[in-house]
């Protein structure tokens, strides 16, 4: 019996914690870095106008093939196979390198065709074996091979493969060589993309040197992400997906210094971080001016504005809102009326949460499972237990699953007795897993 009753106390503690598991399941989903995130989803949408690989490859291995092309088909499968059989082969001779033992003679020796596939896969080895004792190993390992692939005839390194090898450098803290890899970049005319952008950020971020990178990309005449008008567009976006506000502040005000009029994707990057930083007279301001320019409010400008509305408590707002967006002509979606739920449901406000919700099914917009998803955690978090179980039946109903935990209905489950005495509780879990 004792054994019994500590599992149960132990499995209680664990359950209990959902409604804070839940909250931050909400925040992931919308890719927020807290509590307070209000909606990240916005930040996803805005993030659609780029994407880029992180570790680029000039073979698309994704490649759809018609029933009439399976020789070309085998003929890739063979080439690809070779080609991962011969990176591990020369990621097994780069790991033999030190004293007395030079690796280019053996890898001339190899004799094979380097490619952007096979100096990708050489490097992206070498980054899934950094760990804190071999950080300076990996590097130099990286850089010998970076610059001996270069070498080669018939080759010549592109930006993504620049971005794996300071990708390197970053995981293993070596500063001052992805600076020089930049600088190598910039004097041989290769572009700057967004991503080699995100990852001097990230890594000089931390160390207090994140407006030197801004600075430096905003002097780069060939930093010119092609989704956008100019440079300064490509920044702000790019610190926009990495949270960087206050900088965010800062180069708008250069951007306007250098005489660059703000489009409509301008006005949306600049109104989230106004808002994100409190500054709603600036957000209005914004809004305003933004309208003096002649520019309409877009999709995303309608949703951030569904979002402001919603944090701050104001269901009737919303609901002209969602009028005017008809009148324009921008007919709300279920990610607007997601937007407008969760910052309800942040302002506690679940009956005009449970109001649009209706509304929205009502105008024949199908939830889908981010919105339920939503609705649930807003009830657990207020503590509604029964109400949350009837959406996840709704929802089951429907033919939805639960995003990352197909069983999220156990957990409510659990919640639901968590007052209970232990003994009890740990019954009715036994009965419900093998129900299910």
């Amino acid at each position: 019996m004792y054994s019994v009753a500590l599992f149960g106390c132990r499995n209680i503690k664990r359950f209990c914690g959902f409604s804070l598991v839940s909250r931050n399941l909400c925040s992931r989903i919308f890719n927020g870095d807290d509590v307070e995130n209000g909606f990240g989803r916005i930040e996803d949408f805005l993030n659609e106008s780029w994407k880029s690989s992180k570790n680029g490859s000039n073979w698309d291995e994704s490649a759809s093939v018609s029933p009439n092309s399976w020789g070309h088909f085998s003929a890739r499968k063979v080439f690809v196979d070779e080609v991962r059989c011969n990176a591990e082969r020369i990621f097994e001779i780069l790991s033999q390198d030190g004293p007395g033992y030079d690796v280019k003679p053996v890898l001339n020796d190899l004799g094979v065709r380097v490619s952007g596939l096979l100096v990708r896969e050489v490097l992206s080895s070498i980054i899934k074996t950094i760990n804190h004792a071999n950080k300076n190993r990996c590097a130099k390992l990286g850089y010998k091979f970076f610059v001996w692939s270069g070498e080669q005839e018939n080759y010549r390194h592109t930006t993504n493969i620049y971005n794996l090898m300071m990708e390197i450098f970053a995981e293993c803290e070596e500063f001052k060589a992805m600076w020089r890899l930049l600088e190598e970049m910039i004097e041989k005319g290769y572009p700057t993309t967004a991503r080699t952008f995100n990852l001097l950020i990230c890594t000089c971020g931390g160390a207090g040197l994140a407006r030197k990178v801004v600075e430096r990309f905003m002097k780069s005449k060939n930093f010119n992400y092609r989704p956008f008008r100019h440079s300064f567009n490509a920044i702000l976006h790019s610190l926009l997906t990495l949270n960087q506000y206050k900088l965010i502040e800062w180069v708008y005000q250069q951007m306007m210094v250098n005489g660059h009029s703000p489009d409509v994707l301008t006005y949306n990057i600049m109104m989230w971080a106004k808002f994100r930083l409190g500054k709603l007279d600036h957000f209005h301001g914004l809004l305003d001016e933004m309208g003096r320019s002649g520019f309409s409010p877009d999709f995303h400008t309608f949703n951030i504005l569904l979002h402001v509305i919603g944090k701050g408590d104001k269901p009737l707002a919303a609901l002209k809102l969602l009028n005017h967006m008809k009148d324009v002509g921008v007919d709300p979606t279920v990610l607007h009326f997601t937007t407008l739920i969760d910052g309800l449901s942040r302002a506690g406000n679940l009956e005009a949460c449970q109001y649009f919700f209706d509304e929205m099914t009502k105008h024949g917009c199908v939830p889908d499972v981010v919105c339920y998803t939503v609705m649930i955690t807003g009830y657990v978090v207020a503590g509604r237990l029964s109400e949350a179980h009837q959406v996840i039946k709704h929802m089951m109903e429907k033919g939805k699953k639960v995003l990352s935990i197909p069983k999220l209905s156990i957990w409510i489950f659990f919640l639901r007795f968590q007052m209970l005495n232990i003994q009890r509780t740990c019954y009715m879990m036994s009965f419900y897993c093998m129900t299910c």
